[in-house]
Formats: C-alpha cells, sequence, structure tokens
C-alpha cells in the first residue's frame, strides 16, 4: 500500500456500482434531482430491504462525493450546470424603470367642448306626435273655459309637460326640449299680460270670458304650436 493513499474507496468511483446509475440521474444533477429519484427509487422498493439500502447507500455516496469536492474548493459538476443555467436566463436590468402603467387612453380634443346652441327645424309633426298635443290642448281648452273660475297655473303646467313630452319624443333631446317649452310659456305669459293690460274693458262683448282665461289663452296656444312644429 502506497504512503498518503486514501484507505476509504470512494463508492461514486468504485467500478460497477456507480451511484449515479443506480438513482438514475446524471452526474451533473441538481440536488433537488437527486432527492426526487431518491424517493422514486424507494418508493419502487417497498419489499426490498436489500435494494433499498443499495439506494441509500447510493445517495449517501453522492452526498459525500459533493461534499468532499467542496471541501478540497473544487466546483461539482452538478454546481457548474447550475450556474451555467442560471447564466442563460435573462436577468432583468439593474436599476432599470420597473413595469409601465397602462397608459389611459387619449379623449379627442373635441370631446369636452360645449354644445352649440342651434335653432330647431319647423316641420309639421306626423302620427301620434300630431294628435297627443291636439287632443291634450282640446281637453285644456275645454277646461279653461269650461269653468268659471279655471286653475290657470295646473293648466298651463299641463300643457307645458305635454310640449316637453312631445319634443322629447321628436328631437330625443330633453334638455332642448324642456329649453324651448319653458321659453313658449314665458313668450305667451308675456303675451297674455300686454293683451289682458291693453283690452278695452268694454269688450268682449257679452261673451263670458274671464280676465285670467284671456291671460292663459296665448301661452296655451304658443305651447300647442310650439309642440305641433318644432323638431
Amino acid at each position: 500500500m502506497n504512503q498518503g493513499s486514501d484507505p476509504t474507496p470512494d463508492p461514486a468511483r468504485a467500478p460497477g456500482s456507480d451511484p449515479y446509475q443506480q438513482l438514475g440521474v446524471a452526474v451533473d444533477a441538481s440536488f433537488d434531482e437527486v432527492q426526487a429519484a431518491r424517493q422514486q427509487r424507494l418508493g419502487a422498493l417497498e419489499d426490498d430491504p436489500m435494494a433499498r439500502a443499495r439506494v441509500e447507500a447510493a445517495y449517501d455516496a453522492i452526498l459525500m462525493s459533493r461534499l468532499r469536492e467542496r471541501q478540497q474548493g473544487r466546483v461539482s459538476t452538478a454546481a457548474r450546470s447550475a450556474s451555467q443555467r442560471e447564466q442563460v436566463k435573462p436577468q432583468p436590468p439593474a436599476g432599470g424603470p420597473g413595469p409601465s402603467l397602462p397608459r389611459l387612453p387619449q379623449l379627442p380634443m373635441g370631446a369636452l367642448s360645449r354644445p352649440a346652441l342651434s335653432l330647431p327645424s319647423i316641420q309639421l309633426a306626423t302620427g301620434r306626435e300630431r294628435w297627443f298635443p291636439l287632443a291634450s290642448t282640446g281637453v285644456l281648452l275645454l277646461l279653461l273655459f269650461a269653468l268659471s273660475a279655471p286653475p290657470a297655473e295646473l293648466i298651463l303646467a299641463l300643457a307645458t309637460l305635454v310640449t316637453v313630452l312631445n319634443l322629447q319624443r321628436r328631437n330625443g333631446r330633453f334638455l332642448a326640449s324642456l329649453g324651448w317649452s319653458f321659453a313658449l310659456l314665458c313668450l305667451g305669459l308675456l303675451l297674455g299680460g300686454l293683451l289682458a293690460a291693453n283690452l278695452d274693458p268694454s269688450l268682449p262683448l257679452g261673451l263670458p270670458i274671464a280676465l285670467i282665461q284671456i291671460q292663459t289663452l296665448p301661452a296655451l296656444l304658443l305651447l300647442l304650436l310650439g309642440a305641433l312644429f318644432l323638431a
């Protein structure tokens, strides 16, 4: 026997008993792969104690071999392969910007512009948009002249509502319909007030018409015309 030689043979290097072949792993297999191969072999050899002992011996031989290489300052094949795999993976740039936030959609410049005021077109209504205000205003006129003390405010409010609904159905713009109906109501009340102020007290000649009826009539007629012709 030579001086300085290691009297204990390395099971991982012994001929015919390669621990890597016994576990079925490559020489550069990682520790996780070696451990997984050991568990798989042990699970398949539950009733064979000798075979299980050989698997455990091969596993211990691989661990001792790699521990000895690390103590001697040598880099094992498995560690070298793992380092190469880590180098292949793309690394994010150091100090680079993080993930960018999603950009908000850009609104067109004219999307928030104030809508321009446009005059309505004059067109006679047809179908339901014609007979609905005619029938409603006819009922309101009947109430206005049939009652001795007609509720003028209620009649004008109902007439304004009819005009708003009819204009909304025709042009589909609620605010515009409400604005034009209110404007027609104000204009009608102004005309009714001027008519009542300038009316000769001797007129009408014997007709049973009260002053409140004369003041309400222009607004009622203007609302009807607006419901029929504004579009």
